[in-house]
């Protein structure tokens, strides 16, 4: 056994979160975590809502209320759509607790004191209309590097390099348009070209990476340039220096305290579990792994500036809470797409994650997500083949297998017969379904998820020959070998299912009921109203007991288990709902 990190993306708290988000941040990672948990790991999978920076204060002051108005509504959203989808968090909280507040302060503080912070006098943007800070992120213009026409001032999407807004040319404000004034103001900044040598031969380390991940982050070694890591603005965390603590207009850099966001719910994790020190197993044993989940546009942030962030606060001068383990692995997904164009919520071109759960089952998004999701490539959600694959794989393969040989087998037997002699077809088969714990292991542990599954249904369909091959409706004048042929292809569903739960636990859970069994099969999360452990304020967050459920093993079904006759596991879709949901898409 081993202990992992699941260090998933923090989304951000500006508003519900669409299908797009959680198919490169949310059920990749949940896959994995249930997978390695089912192995026999010591899985800790944490999260949160990344709640501070500007963005939120100018949604804030849009909609007349305040930031911790709007943060906190946000914040149940997303909380009640990922327990809704079924992720298994640990502990998915909030970066506006005071646990968060004190871990952020104390790597800054840990940076400075080893001198990889540096006061710096730059060009800050201010909305003349407004004469307020605009944020980065608010600033587009023409990339002088690639020449792009819609680069952001703190990124390049096409070319991937860090920027300043006053290096865009033709810079424009994107809430109003109109051209930021640059004045002078004194920042912090992260001293990123410290780091270069190390974080080479760190990446050179680095061994099963998604190509793209690996090459994309080893190119932004040779020009990186120090980074801001505090801003203009209001809302945010303090920053711990004298003289700056107390100050209302300079907070530290949201992308700073979110990707601090891993370590602080770690340690709020352990000290809600009553062991304030079990964090350090997963950060600090040599042995542990962690794997960091996120959609393609943060992989800067995850494999360059986070760990720059460990490597400076871990030495050269030891501090408060000692050295940290670099990340094992960047596991990024693609983009996610949704008929043919990118998601929009200002152009109503999306499926907001509630109101997709309100309509369809969560494990069908699941599926959908696995198997044909953006894992390696840009992907794109269309409605006629998310009703395909329902239809076509999750009801017409899996869940009509499912479905046949309980209902044959309640109907003729009222139990799970007992096998008589097994013939080659029958040993052959259970063989086979066997081998997939081994194949599609191997392929989860990879991070190969659209494998995996394309391989465990494959394994479906090998059952699904096996029971139209030996038709046991046909064999009631031998009941025996109805029975041994019901009991064989019942213990192959138990396996597939098994295969299937890390993918389909909603699922996997109602069919483990379905052949008799009890107790948890697939464990879920629970929201749970939490008091803030340093200032008492009350939030949601999803927690859950992990250590009950399937093991990824073959279990052997038992004989004489009562069985009774099964109502679908999974609903057909109707061909309508391809034209009413485009009919909402377009308004």
């Amino acid at each position: 056994m081993s202990r992992v990190l699941a260090a998933v993306a923090w989304p951000y708290a500006n508003g519900p979160r669409h299908i797009g988000h959680v198919s490169g941040f949310g059920v990749p990672s949940d896959v994995f975590s249930r997978y390695m948990r089912m192995a026999g790991h010591d899985v800790l999978m944490v999260s949160g809502t990344d709640e501070h920076g500007t963005p939120i204060q100018v949604q804030a002051d849009a909609e007349g209320v305040t930031p911790r108005e709007l943060v906190d509504r946000y914040n149940r959203v997303i909380v009640e759509d990922l327990h809704g989808l079924g992720l298994s968090y640990d502990l998915f909280t909030r970066t506006t607790t005071g646990n968060h507040y004190q871990v952020v302060q104390e790597l800054f503080s840990g940076l400075y004191d080893n001198g990889y912070i540096i006061a710096k006098t730059t060009l800050g943007a201010i909305s003349p209309s407004t004469g307020r800070t605009l944020p980065d992120r608010y600033i587009e213009g023409t990339c002088p590097i690639c020449g792009y026409d819609s680069a952001r001032g703190d990124q390049c999407d096409n070319c991937g390099n860090q920027l300043d807004p006053d290096q865009l040319i033709n810079p424009r404000s994107k809430i109003n348009g109109e051209t930021p004034e640059f004045v002078e103001t004194e920042h912090f900044f992260l001293d990123l070209p410290a780091f270069a040598e190390q974080l080479n031969a760190w990446l050179d380390t680095r061994e099963g990476w998604r190509p793209n991940v690996l090459k994309f982050s080893k190119n932004l070694i040779d020009d990186l340039q120090p980074r801001a890591i505090t801003r203009d603005l209001e809302w945010g965390v303090p920053i711990p220096l004298e003289a700056w603590r107390e100050r209302d207009d300079k907070r530290i850099y949201v992308w700073f305290d979110a990707v601090i966001g891993y370590l602080s719910a770690s340690i709020e994790w352990a000290r809600r579990t009553g062991d304030p020190e079990a964090w350090r197993q997963w950060w600090q044993d040599p042995q542990a792994e962690g794997f960091y989940f996120m959609g393609k546009d943060n992989i800067v942030f995850h494999s360059v500036i986070w760990p720059s962030i460990l490597l400076g606060y871990s030495g050269p001068k030891p501090q408060a809470l000692g050295a940290l383990n670099l990340p094992t692995e960047v596991v990024s997904s693609e983009y996610l797409t949704m008929e043919g164009r990118k998601f929009s919520s200002s152009r109503r071109v999306v499926i907001y994650v509630r109101d997709f759960l309100e309509r369809y089952d969560a494990d069908a998004l699941r599926y959908f997500i696995a198997v044909a999701g953006p894992e390696s490539n840009d992907t794109d959600f269309t409605w006629s083949e998310f009703r395909r694959r329902n239809n076509d794989e999750l009801v017409a393969g899996w869940g009509n297998l499912v479905n046949r040989s309980i209902s044959m087998a309640a109907k003729n037997f009222g139990e799970i017969p007992a096998a008589g002699e097994l013939t080659a077809e029958d040993t052959a088969l259970l063989a086979s379904v066997r081998a997939g714990y081994d194949g599609v292991g191997q392929l989860l542990a990879k991070h190969r998820q659209k494998a995996a599954i394309t391989e465990a249904m494959r394994v479906v369909g090998e059952v699904n020959k096996y029971f139209s091959d030996q038709a046991p409706w046909k064999l009631k004048e031998d009941k025996a070998r109805m029975g041994t042929v019901l009991h064989v292809a019942l213990q192959a569903v138990r396996d597939c299912n098994t295969l299937l739960t890390p993918f389909l636990p909603h699922a996997a859970q109602r069919i483990h009921e379905l052949l008799g069994g009890t107790g948890v099969h697939a464990p879920m999360p629970e929201i749970r109203e939490v008091e803030d452990l340093d200032t008492g304020r009350t939030y949601p967050v999803l927690m859950g007991d992990y250590t009950v459920g399937a093991k990824w093993e073959h279990v052997e079904i038992v004989a004489g288990t009562k069985l009774e006759a099964p109502t679908p596991v999974f609903k057909k879709l109707d061909e309508s709902i391809v034209e009413e949901e485009l009919a909402r898409l377009q308004g």
